[in-house]
């Protein structure tokens, strides 16, 4: 389909003009803001692009360029010598070179001569820039080094490719002796300017330009920086006052540095600590570790992590809770931050506009200008069917983790109001099955994690119509039913946790034999409006299996569609089967592969004993991992079948870093442990636990679990698995079943 096509489809379909230009781009996140630069560390944006500065969805700097210059020449780009994030992903730190260049007055500057080593520091809504040079020659050097700079206040979905009607005014530059300040006003009333400050002054400055007129004698050194801050305002001043920061940002890079450094060895110092037999995996997982803390952003109810740059840095409410679940043993914390924040932000009212019912919990919230403007409904938008359900399983897992029901006590009228949404507004005609329509043309037509308007369908690859009943939203309402249920136990609500049991006793009985299609062996995708199943082999069904909703003798052949060429690609499990009528590799969500579901998916084989089938799909994304940039898993890949000396191929629009791609390896590793961190009744439980081909040792430290600390080990024998107790301060207990 044609990309004009598409947009008519799906508006907000990412546009593949915006696709990266350099696979190798690198990415800082703090807080509301994220910036994405190429290898040099520069950005350049021209039209759809994710290069730039972006704070609270909108691009504050959309051009940054270091060049240098000679008498009586033009800037030339510098020579890249090497460039990677640090570990912790606080620093960018880039090395380069200058080329071979003779000015006017017959001066050679020998290639190699001059070092440049540029550092980028994200923190609170600015980027730090530092350029140390060094003359590494005997003769002194003269040079010119160029700033290039430019803002153009482009909202997200600008950038994402959705064209404007009509925008703000861009405001006259303010030019100074050290800084330059670029400025916009919205549409929406807000001011949002650009602060450009340089230290040294430069010895030119205007808006969009910078130089420095440098001279290094022989063996000598010399500092540069600028900070680029990004500041919004509202257009009164009463408001603006009070927006203004509390704690204001230090002024230059090494400061900057240090803060953000301590930020990140607080969030780690924080959890347990992982390291095994295999170096590469360990630097898999400390990327995995190092991106989750980047995108995990406080906010007022605890910390959330947004769903990944540059297109989703936001809190979405599906995203945000699968990334918990994910990580839930590992670091509870978050997912306690992701419920109160969903509480906060539960629907109250209807309002077609947004797709929102009481009781509803948030698909996603925007701050930018197109938002605020109601161009786009996101806002505060709630279109999608399963982040209810998903709240609900959350919340239980949450509880069976730290067993802490003071909690769950004050989340208790927030349970009750979701449980209303599944039974009254999530099932409008009574069948027993949630579904979902949009109730706004400008909402999202298909409103499961797999969102693209093709992306539910028959087998013959008619699109379905809506209301649809998806598949594996049917088990997060299975699941959530049964965890609503444990903690009204848990709160003494015996009668309503009686029905709570029941009513999912009778949806499994139900979903069996309305999704069950013996003719393709596993579950159907979803139900259209006129109740057919959508007779179509997908990675849903494996979903289900996570949710616990499939019968134990079905649960063997659903697995083994799931493993089989067709459907999983020697990579990961792709979304669709290769299979079916609308199977494409390169699409979005009918037949890649996403790092997230095939983590769910393990888990779902790891819940009925299919621990060696996990094991397949924990090492395939494995392999994959070593093959992309910083061993970061993306939103996804393309679904092409492994071939031998070939690389996985890679999607051009996915967000990387992505929370719940980053969250994976820690759901596939407890899939293949067994592991269940049981923090009500203070035990470590391993149920028959399996090591992937690629792990001979595993070590869990400081692992929290009630009033209690754990290290573990865990070891591969000729015949089994070990399982050891090192360490434990408290009284907590380790159990071990085969």
């Amino acid at each position: 389909m044609r990309e004009t096509e598409e947009h008519e489809q799906d508006p907000y379909v990412v546009s593949s003009a915006s696709g990266r230009l350099d696979l190798r781009t690198r990415v800082l996140k703090q807080g509301d803001s994220f910036v994405v630069l190429d290898r040099f560390g520069d950005a350049e944006a021209r039209g759809p692009t994710e290069y730039g500065l972006f704070h609270q969805d909108t691009r504050f700097l959309a051009r940054l360029g270091l060049r240098m210059s000679v008498l009586g020449h033009a800037p030339r780009s510098l020579m890249l010598l090497s460039s990677a994030v640090t570990d912790d992903n606080a620093l960018l730190s880039v090395h380069l070179t200058n080329p071979g260049m003779e000015d006017l007055g017959d001066h050679t500057l020998p290639q190699g001569a001059l070092h440049l080593m540029r550092s980028q520091v994200l923190w609170r809504s600015a980027l730090f820039d530092q350029v140390r040079l060094h003359n590494y020659g005997a003769e002194p050097i003269r040079f010119r080094l160029h700033i290039f700079f430019d803002a153009d206040f482009a909202d997200i979905f600008e950038a994402r490719g959705m064209a404007r009607r009509q925008r703000g005014r861009l405001l006259a530059p303010e030019v100074a002796s050290n800084h330059v300040l670029l400025g916009y006003e919205g549409l929406d009333g807000r001011h949002r300017r650009t602060r450009i400050s340089f230290d040294p002054p430069p010895s030119s400055i205007r808006a969009g330009e910078a130089w420095h007129e440098i001279e290094l004698s022989g063996r000598s050194e010399a500092t540069l920086q600028w900070t680029i801050g990004c500041e919004s305002t509202a257009g009164n001043e009463a408001a603006a006052a009070a927006e203004r920061e509390p704690c204001p940002r230090p002024q230059w890079h090494d400061e900057a540095l240090l803060q953000a450094s301590a930020e990140r060895d607080k969030a780690r110092n924080a959890e347990p600590k992982l390291s095994t037999s295999n170096a590469q995996f360990d630097e898999w997982m400390a990327r995995s570790l190092a991106d989750l803390h980047m995108l995990a952003t406080a906010t007022l109810r605890g910390r959330y992590p947004y769903a990944g740059v540059p297109w989703f840095s936001t809190p979405f409410g599906r995203d945000g809770i699968i990334t918990a679940l994910q990580s839930l043993w590992f670091a509870p914390d978050l997912a306690r931050g992701v419920l109160w924040f969903l509480a906060s932000t539960q629907a109250s009212h209807e309002s077609a506009e947004q797709d929102a019912q009481p009781g509803k919990i948030l698909h996603e919230t925007r701050g930018g200008e197109m938002a605020a403007m109601g161009e786009v409904p996101f806002g505060r938008y709630y279109g999608s069917t399963d982040s209810t359900p998903l709240f609900l399983m959350l919340a239980g897992a949450y509880y069976a983790r730290t067993g802490d029901l003071e909690a769950i006590q004050a989340l208790w009228p927030h349970c009750e109001r979701a449980l209303d949404w599944l039974d009254h507004y999530g099932d409008p005609d009574g069948d027993g099955f949630i579904e979902y329509a949009r109730q706004t043309e400008r909402g999202l037509s298909n409103q499961g994690w797999k969102d693209s308007y093709d992306s539910v369908f028959h087998s013959d690859g008619t699109l379905a119509t809506a209301p649809i009943a998806l598949c594996e939203v049917q088990g997060y309402v299975y699941d959530a039913k049964q965890s609503a249920a444990r903690l009204a136990r848990a709160l003494g609500r015996i009668e309503r946790a009686d029905a709570l049991d029941q009513q999912a006793r009778e949806l499994r009985k139900r979903f069996e034999h309305a999704y069950w299609c013996e003719d393709i062996g596993t579950y159907a995708m979803a139900l259209d409006a006129r109740k057919q199943p959508c007779r179509v082999r997908s990675s849903n069904a494996g979903q289900c299996l996570f949710t616990g909703i499939v019968s134990e003798e079905r649960a063997g052949r659903v697995a083994e569609h799931l493993m089989s060429e067709d459907g999983f690609s020697g990579w990961g499990v792709r979304t669709v089967s290769a299979l079916e009528s609308r199977f494409n590799p390169m699409s979005y969500h009918n037949g890649s592969v996403w790092p997230h579901d095939c983590s769910l998916v393990a888990a779902g084989l790891g819940r009925y004993g299919l621990r060696e089938q996990a094991s397949r799909i924990f090492t395939g994304l494995f392999d994959a991992s070593m093959y992309f940039d910083l061993h970061r898993l993306p939103e996804l890949f393309c679904g092409f079948p492994r071939v031998k000396g070939e690389t996985p191929t890679l999607y051009p629009q996915a967000c990387s870093p992505q929370a719940w791609a980053a969250a994976a390896p820690l759901l596939c590793l407890q899939a293949c442990l067994g592991l269940e961190v049981d923090g009500v009744n203070n035990r470590v439980s391993f149920h028959n636990p399996v090591l992937p081909p690629f792990l001979e040792h595993l070590y869990i430290r400081d692992l929290v679990v009630g009033n209690s600390t754990m290290d573990l080990a865990v070891t591969r024998y000729a015949h089994d698995i070990g399982v050891r107790l090192t360490r434990r301060e408290g009284e907590a207990e380790l159990v071990i079943v085969t």
